[in-house]
């Protein structure tokens, strides 16, 4: 065992103390490498500051997108509801009557246009005019101005079946006014007025019925085309354009407009009574100008819209119960369906919105 006392090392500036071995100098490959290991350091501290930069920018770039989806989301939202609401706003002002606050007027409804299922002239939007005027207790007598080529014999039926009942339920009188034209379907309606008025230039009658077509056979046979139709019924492809005319369904088609044409004939019999003159051309299909029709019977007497309120009603004050067709309404037909599903959509999606 040692039992020497521990030996205190002495400073090395103390007298007898060993001197440190002097620094070796640096040579310039290591210079190099230091300065390399600098660099190195430098451009990972650089790359770090980069990135960082970089992961900012990108954040905020994304929360500025999602704040301008979120904006551009509540707009389209908010627009659905908006449009949605005109068509809303559309469909309930067709139902509202003009205010005419009682006092004593003519009312008024246009008849303009084709006749027909899809069209401003359809028995719908006439049906719905013609009740509105009659109910006005206001309203001391209906004019029914009519500018109108014809149409569908269907449509013409139920606006003439309407016009007899509300006149008898209303006890009211409804007066046709005839402008340009009133034929066909039209003059059909116009037969359910107490009386007719036209302008001596009016075009009035066309009491008749057509079915038109085209016959492309002859075209095919020129061109080698070859008809390929099956059927499970004998009068199935009855009147098809591509094939030749079946001489039996063709006489089944007379047959059939032949009926309507009598359905038309009794209706104008009823309607002009004793009034009208008949001779062999009057249900030939042929028109007349207003003046010739005043003669025939088919009309009682020339005469305009503001004739008629002043010198036959007695009330010179009109109020038009038209329904008409609107900037709104246009975009609720063309967009109706998209309109429903996108409103559905919107209101869905608001309630969860913050």
């Amino acid at each position: 065992m040692n039992t020497d006392p521990p030996q205190t090392p002495l400073p090395a500036d103390a007298p007898g103390a060993a001197a440190a071995p002097p620094p070796e100098p640096l040579t310039l490959t290591a210079a190099a490498a230091l300065a390399a290991q600098a660099q190195q350091a430098q451009a990972r501290a650089a790359t770090a500051g980069n990135l960082e930069s970089t992961l900012e920018k990108v954040a905020t770039q994304l929360l500025q997108q999602q704040r301008s989806d979120r904006r551009w989301r509540i707009f389209f939202r908010l627009a659905w509801l908006l449009l949605a609401a005109s068509v809303l706003w559309v469909m309930l002002s067709r139902s509202h009557v003009p205010a005419a606050g009682g006092l004593r007027h003519t009312a008024l409804v246009d008849l303009r246009g084709e006749i027909s299922a899809d069209s401003l002239a359809s028995a719908e939007s006439l049906v719905s005019a013609l009740s509105s005027a009659f109910e006005d207790p206001g309203s001391q007598a209906v004019v029914l101005r009519i500018n109108s080529p014809g149409g569908s014999p269907v449509q013409s039926g139920i606006v003439y079946d309407e016009i007899k009942r509300l006149k008898a339920k209303h006890n009211k009188k409804l007066y046709a006014v005839v402008e340009e034209v009133a034929a066909s379907g039209a003059y059909y309606i116009a037969v359910a007025a107490d009386e007719i008025y036209v302008d001596k230039a009016s075009i009035v009658g066309s009491i008749g019925v057509l079915m038109d077509g085209f016959g492309f056979t002859g075209l095919m046979d020129k061109l080698g085309v070859e008809r390929r139709l099956l059927t499970s019924g004998d009068n199935k492809a009855m009147l098809d354009p591509f094939s030749p005319v079946n001489p039996q369904q063709k006489a089944k088609a007379l047959a059939m407009i032949e009926q309507i044409h009598q359905q038309f004939i009794a209706v104008v019999k009823e309607g002009r009574g004793t009034r009208l003159k008949e001779t062999p051309e009057t249900f030939s299909g042929l028109f007349w100008n207003g003046e010739e029709a005043v003669k025939q019977g088919l009309a009682d007497a020339t005469g305009n819209l503001e004739f008629v309120a002043r010198e036959v009603v007695k009330a010179e004050d009109i109020v038009d119960y038209t329904q008409r067709e609107n900037v709104a309404e246009r975009l609720a037909k063309r967009f109706g369906a998209a309109v429903g599903a996108g409103a559905v959509q919107a209101m869905r999606e608001l309630a969860p919105l913050k």
